[in-house]
């Protein structure tokens, strides 16, 4: 067991006593000395923020979160005290840390001097991290959907940081042909999460010679393929005319034209070449595959 299970365990007997604990905290709350322990939270009702009680003495305090809306549930330490997680990124820690799931948990101490430890939580895996799922309802622990979202960077500091410092940060205006990448946003108040929805993942070259000249985060256009589309006025040659021709006849992924500006098909009846335009797509191959969804680890 971990040692915040143990904390429970110890404290279930405390629970009447203290008058604490009996029903889940659903408003703003500005925690006590004598408030910490096990503290259930309900955010069903709107935002919640709870501010932890002075780091002053030892303390341990595990927040944990019953409810499965979207609004969002802020635990923030007092005054200009912190919270010491991904210190790899900003030594100081952050101000606050985001609640997010039904059963989603942080186990604190204080260290008596400013600021708080996080000894346990529901999801460790790392920042930034993408993964596939086999449900379309998004795990509690800090998860968040792959679709290139724009976040606001101090709703999400730590994440910001890690944009910024992860090699894969771009410029809004590049994310054409990046969109695996981190971009800046606006500019000023916002930053873009990688976008991996209907995308192959492959693993960056870092200097194997195999792919070489790729960046991470950038895109790549499938391999084209020439295909004997069926019908009359079309050749045996000919590139498959339609998207969903494309799809349906060939299994194809559908490519628009301008990212194959040298491809030529030919017509049947005049073996005449033509180069494909907005009326004619190409069709680029793909594996035979399973569509899961993709996540992405926000906290």
């Amino acid at each position: 067991m971990s040692r915040a299970n143990d904390l429970a365990a110890m404290e279930s007997g405390l629970l009447a006593m203290r008058g604490l604990n009996n029903a889940a905290i659903t408003a703003n709350k500005v925690l006590t000395a004598d408030e910490t322990g096990v503290l259930l939270v309900d955010a069903s009702a709107g935002a919640v923020t709870i501010t932890l009680p002075p780091s002053s003495r030892p303390m341990d305090v595990r927040v944990q979160r019953v409810d499965n809306s979207g609004n969002r549930l802020v635990v923030q330490a007092a005054g200009d005290e912190a919270i010491k997680f991904h210190t790899r990124l900003r030594a100081s820690g952050y101000a606050f840390f985001v609640l997010m799931g039904a059963g989603d948990y942080w186990h604190l101490r204080s260290d008596g001097a400013g600021a708080w430890l996080p000894l346990d939580r529901l999801d460790r895996a790392a920042l930034g991290r993408p993964i596939f799922e086999t449900s379309t309802t998004i795990s509690p622990g800090g998860w968040g959907l792959a679709n290139g979202a724009l976040l606001n960077r101090v709703e999400w500091p730590w994440l910001w940081d890690y944009a910024q410092q992860s090699g894969l940060f771009i410029g809004e205006a590049e994310r054409v042909g990046m969109e695996g990448a981190w971009t800046s946003g606006d500019g000023a108040a916002t930053f873009r999460t990688p976008e991996l929805r209907g995308e192959f993942l492959r693993a960056l070259d870092e200097g194997r010679g195999i792919d070489s000249g790729r960046v991470g985060g950038g895109s790549q256009k499938g391999s084209l393929m020439m295909s004997d589309y069926p019908s009359s006025g079309q050749g045996a040659t000919t590139l498959a005319p339609t998207a969903s021709q494309a799809a349906a006849d060939y299994g194809q992924d559908p490519s628009v034209h301008t990212e194959w500006p040298t491809a030529w098909g030919v017509n049947t009846a005049s073996l005449t070449p033509f180069k494909p335009s907005t009326s004619f797509m190409l069709g680029t191959s793909r594996p035979r595959n399973l569509a899961y969804p993709a996540r992405i680890k926000l906290i």
